[in-house]
């Protein structure tokens, strides 16, 4: 009896494998387009390292990141967000923290510039770098007296408390800079160099 060759073999194809490897090469790319489509995150900013108010930064100083904020990325710095001239930090941010787009302010249009402040009095306990404060001053009559007082600057941004150190320190007399519109510094100059009786007030509670 003659044994089959090879010529003589026939190729067979089963269309049950066919279909198997069609359903697995489908199941496959529809879970990738589900977790595609289920992927929320986004690219928000984190600080390269620890940002002080007054900071004027870049991208050089940030890192973009990959995070899942389910709809708030509108609360953190974003790429499209960099303003082209640079930022201004109004908030501390520490290094790795993803930056709260409250924490910086745009240079484009509104220039700020910082302001060394010797107030009267001692300031209250909520007053720190990144707070938010009003800056009133009140003018000086002859009689040794003082006028009413009134806001030179809402809303500046406190950079750091400055310490005094002098052979005297007056306790009643503190020293603070602050971010201050550039539109502003000319009746700020002018409350300093009257002498008028500068303060600074929180311009909200703690934690409002």
């Amino acid at each position: 009896m003659a044994l089959p060759t090879a010529a003589g073999r026939r190729f067979w194809f089963d269309p049950r494998f066919a279909i198997g490897l069609a359903l697995i090469v489908a199941s496959i790319v529809g879970v990738l387009l589900i977790v595609g489509a289920a992927d929320t995150s986004v690219r928000v900013y984190a600080a390269r390292e620890p940002l002080s108010p007054g900071d004027h930064i870049d991208a050089g100083d940030l890192v973009a990141t990959s995070v899942r904020l389910d709809g708030a990325e509108r609360l953190y710095l974003v790429p499209a967000d960099l303003d082209s001239d640079g930022l201004v930090v109004t908030k501390p941010v520490a290094e790795g923290e993803l930056v709260p787009a409250s924490a910086v302010g745009s240079l484009d249009g509104v220039r700020m510039t910082s302001v060394v402040l010797g107030v009267n009095g001692r300031l209250a306990a909520s007053v720190g770098p990144g707070s938010i404060v009003d800056v009133w001053s009140a003018r000086s009559t002859s009689a040794g007296q003082f006028e009413a007082p009134a806001v030179v600057v809402a809303s500046a941004t406190v950079v750091r408390l400055v310490e005094d150190t002098g052979l005297v320190v007056d306790d009643r007399a503190m020293s603070v800079e602050v971010l201050v519109p550039r539109d502003r510094v000319a009746r700020v100059l002018e409350a300093l160099a009257n002498d008028d009786a500068v303060s600074v007030v929180p311009a909200s509670l703690p934690g409002k």
